[in-house]
């Protein structure tokens, strides 16, 4: 009787935080509904507190990669790094929008595999809208590509991506057997992605651009930032490759890149600090809580039995099984709770590293299909706000139903 009644209030708070993410309802942010169905737990005596703050410091390393990451997207969007590259583009691409659209797609893939997804999000979204606008142009054809390649390109590298850290966990391959195995499933997913957008805005993209503005030199500040972003994109790849803290090296090269602008500038950096979107944080301690209290269900452990077990007598099957399944769940439940589950998965199953790998391409790709199905897409959801673009759930569905299918098969069958 007690184990049905724990059970029913793990559900009903996980029901609870999914409605959240997926409608928003009085127009509260993602993080209430998160916060609040996590509080659900301890407060009916369904989950101890201390259980509660262990699985909530169970995400320290993810904590410290998503924070570094946004002060430092922050700081080159403050200082106008990603305007300035936006602008490049606009004149590179003179009178012709297919051209943009390239870049944009070149720009936003580069920025996903070295800075992270939510960095495209976060920063290139407002960057890549202030182009169109200079140049005339419907935004949004490009404005979905910065949504997709976000999703796209981020198993390229364990950085691209926080759900890789989430997935893999203590356990993340090094970086030369990282990219044996996602190379291919990386380059099928960016190709398959880039050929269907492309095809889907073909009439969008061929309508003329206004020439460009002036392309006004980096300011110093900018210039600081974009030491900062190719000091910790170097210094990720070196980490990635002697298989160390992420998170941390994330965190100190961030914060290194703040205070050399400040210290140059002789400004404080609170204001900087401020228009940081700090309700991630919140979000995925609570999304935490609720999948260690979906573990006690016992529903993960049979899950990971049912996986071991397919994956003894068909791997092959198991990992198809796996990606698509992954990738279902993302959409239905935003994919950080469902690479959470799947990094439970993972510890409490032998699975072959195949399997492993297919969990995360549908944790990582599967997104793509539904705009509250990553972190990175309600970022992007953000920024569009900000800028006073709105994309509804049918909208983002119309083009993700075309683009996210060829892309996950590509990829599986490349894997």
């Amino acid at each position: 009787m007690l184990a049905s009644y724990s059970s029913a209030i793990i559900w009903s708070a996980v029901a609870l935080a999914t409605v959240g993410l997926l409608f928003r309802p009085f127009r509260l942010p993602e993080y209430v509904w998160a916060v609040v169905a996590a509080a659900l737990l301890p407060l009916t005596g369904v989950m101890q507190v201390g259980t509660v703050l262990g699985a909530v410091a169970e995400g320290g390393d993810v904590y410290l990669f998503l924070v570094g990451m946004m002060v430092l997207a922050e700081l080159a969007r403050r200082e106008g790094l990603f305007d300035w590259l936006a602008l490049y583009a606009v004149r590179h691409a003179g009178s012709s929008g297919r051209r943009l659209f390239d870049l944009v797609f070149l720009v936003g893939t580069l920025v996903t595999v070295f800075l992270s997804n939510d960095a495209t999000a976060v920063v290139l979204t407002p960057a890549v809208y202030a182009a169109c606008r200079a140049a005339r142009a419907n935004p949004l054809p490009y404005l979905f590509v910065c949504a997709f390649i976000a999703n796209a390109a981020s198993f390229v590298l364990p950085i691209s991506n926080p759900a890789n850290l989430v997935v893999y966990g203590r356990h993340m391959p090094p970086l030369q057997q990282w990219l044996a195995q996602f190379a291919l499933p990386s380059l099928a997913a960016i190709g398959a992605t880039y050929l269907v957008l492309r095809w889907v805005h073909r009439r969008e993209i061929a309508q003329p651009l206004a020439p460009a503005p002036e392309h006004r030199p980096l300011s110093a500040g900018g210039r600081l930032s974009a030491y900062g972003v190719l000091f910790t994109g170097s210094a990720l790849l070196v980490t990635s490759a002697l298989n160390g803290p992420l998170g941390l090296v994330t965190f100190c090269a961030g914060s290194a890149g703040v205070v050399a602008v400040a210290l140059r500038q002789r400004q404080s950096p609170l204001p900087l600090l401020r228009n940081v979107s700090w309700g991630v944080l919140p979000l995925v301690a609570g999304l935490f809580v609720l999948v260690e209290g979906v573990a006690q269900t016992g529903v993960i452990q049979m899950a990971a039995s049912a996986l071991e077990s397919l994956a003894r007598t068909s791997p092959h099957q198991a990992g198809w099984l796996a990606g698509s399944v992954a990738a279902l769940l993302s959409n239905l439940a935003n994919n950080l709770p469902v690479g959470l589950a799947a990094g439970s998965l993972g510890q409490m199953a032998d699975l072959p590293a195949q399997t492993r790998a297919a969990l995360l391409i549908g944790v990582d790709l599967g997104p793509n299909l539904s705009v509250t199905g990553s972190l990175a897409t309600l970022l992007w959801l953000v920024a569009l706000r900000r800028e006073g673009e709105h994309v509804s759930g049918l909208d983002f569905l119309r083009i993700g139903v075309l683009v996210m299918p060829p892309a996950l098969l590509g990829a599986l069958l490349l894997l």
